[in-house]
């Protein structure tokens, strides 16, 4: 396999050659720091006044609709991503986990997908060029969601022929989602958390369709996450199953992130790394298993999860490593110095980044 000729980031499979590329951590975590509340979400206390009269007559809670703070509280979402340079963070996310249309819908405003994709891209940007020099680069990962609906799973126990969402219909989102990611600014385009490759597989036929329309042509990153013990995405699959279903997309990278924490996913990062031979590997755990009594809501500390994260690395099986959720950029500096003396894993198909004899 060989790369497409990258439009944006161009040097950044350069660079994975040679270092172990740092993620940055939640952005959900580190919003329910903040405590805000429902007057917060429709903009006040924020830097635009006209966002609170905008927002004012919403004829539901937007609580909790995180992707709406990179419209009303611009300053919260551009904090949060500066904590996480400062942290060591190469790569950061964009706002825009559920800004699709279709997990928008959840809020009555699915008609704000596209600019909350803008605007949270245009806030990475800024963000990455406040903190980028010319020998550390940064650079904004436009993240495309798995949506709360699943194309390949009834949501009707007694109807196992039922969708709740079809594959134009997911297309047609992504679709819209990916192209104003690339109008906003973002470097490298994300598509991560996939329980459902068939979701997975309509974002990156839009993801291919917004090449085409705009010209540009980003790497790509496609994370699946294992959502139990038995090593297999939501849909069914193995991880080893997951990987040749995407490897058609061409991606910079291909790894798992979130659900059961670093510790329980290292035999399937082992999976990933040993089939995927050709591609770069990325990894973005949990802060361990759910805990509603800890602060962040997971239990792991920044020195377990970045011990964890060391050991994957000194395996040699990590190109791109960072966090999911209950991380924060305590976790991520800890992590960047954790691996930071390590060499990155090595990929070994013939002709694909393998230096010259």
């Amino acid at each position: 396999m060989s790369l497409p000729i990258y439009t944006r980031a161009a040097a950044l499979p350069e660079i994975l050659k040679h270092r172990l590329v740092v993620l940055d951590g939640a952005m959900g975590t580190m919003i329910q720091r903040f405590k805000l509340g429902e007057a917060q979400y429709r903009g006040e206390g924020g830097p635009d006044a006209a966002m609170v009269a905008r927002f004012a007559d919403l004829p539901k809670d937007v609580k909790g609709n995180n992707e709406l703070l990179s419209l009303t509280r611009p300053d919260v979402i551009s904090a949060i991503h500066e904590q996480y340079l400062a942290a060591g963070a190469d790569l950061i996310e964009t706002n825009t986990f559920g800004a699709t249309t279709v997990a928008q819908e959840d809020y009555a405003m699915p008609e704000l997908a596209r600019e909350m994709n803008v605007r949270s891209a245009q806030l990475a940007r800024a963000a990455c060029d406040k903190f980028s020099t010319p020998e550390h680069p940064r650079y904004v990962a436009g993240a495309l969601g798995p949506t709360p609906r699943t194309a390949s799973i009834s949501p009707d126990v007694n109807d196992p022929g039922a969708r709740n969402i079809t594959f134009e219909q997911l297309r047609t989102a992504y679709l819209e989602q990916t192209v104003a990611l690339i109008e906003g600014g973002a470097d490298v385009l994300l598509v991560e958390t996939i329980f459902d490759t068939l979701n997975a597989k309509a974002a990156l036929f839009a993801v291919d369709e917004a090449f085409e329309q705009t010209g540009e042509r980003l790497p790509l990153i496609i994370s699946g996450t294992v959502t139990d013990a038995s090593g297999r995405v939501l849909s069914g699959q193995t991880v080893t199953a997951f990987w040749h279903s995407v490897r058609h997309a061409q991606p910079l990278a291909v790894g798992l992130n979130c659900a059961l924490g670093a510790a329980l996913m290292r035999p399937y990062i082992q999976e990933l790394a040993k089939v995927a031979g050709d591609t770069f590997i990325s990894c973005y755990p949990n802060a361990g298993l759910p805990n509603p009594m800890s602060d962040t809501g997971f239990d792991e500390t920044p020195e377990v999860t970045s011990r964890l994260v060391h050991e994957f690395a000194a395996e040699g099986l990590l190109n791109i490593v960072g966090g999911c959720c209950g991380t924060t950029p305590e976790h991520i500096s800890a992590i960047a110095r954790a691996v930071g003396p390590l060499a990155p894993r090595g990929v070994h198909a013939a002709g694909f980044y393998r230096e010259a004899a």
